[in-house]
């Protein structure tokens, strides 16, 4: 019940950060390229790389890691997004978002997960 209650209030500020995020990247960046979702998954990426590069206690894993990450990225918002460009004929711009999206995302939880590991030696 503790976890439940853990992983709710990770997800209560991630939920709203990713909202706030994504709508301030998307109207500074007048693009077709969902900018605001790749920003939050690629964050969202890092921060749970770097959790799972050091020893956290399962608490902490499931307030930041499930809880919090859980709720700041949004992959079904980028397969959506993705689909609604490919429908309306934008099939470039959604083959970058899908392509970005996971190899950025990929690597910026490497990228978490190495320098995590690094600063604890």
């Amino acid at each position: 019940m503790v976890t439940a209650l853990l992983v709710a209030l990770g997800a209560a500020v991630g939920a709203p950060l990713r909202y706030l995020v994504d709508r301030a990247v998307q109207s500074a960046h007048r693009t077709r390229l969902p900018l605001g979702t790749l920003t939050v998954n690629v964050a969202g990426s890092f921060l749970l790389g770097a959790l799972v590069g050091v020893p956290v206690a399962p608490a902490l894993g499931a307030l930041l890691g499930t809880g919090f990450c859980g709720a700041l990225t949004t992959w079904s918002t980028c397969g959506y997004e993705t689909l609604r460009l490919a429908r309306t004929g934008a099939r470039s711009v959604a083959l970058a978002n899908i392509v970005l999206s996971v190899t950025v995302g990929l690597g910026a939880a490497w990228l978490g997960f190495a320098l995590a590991r690094a600063l604890a030696g």
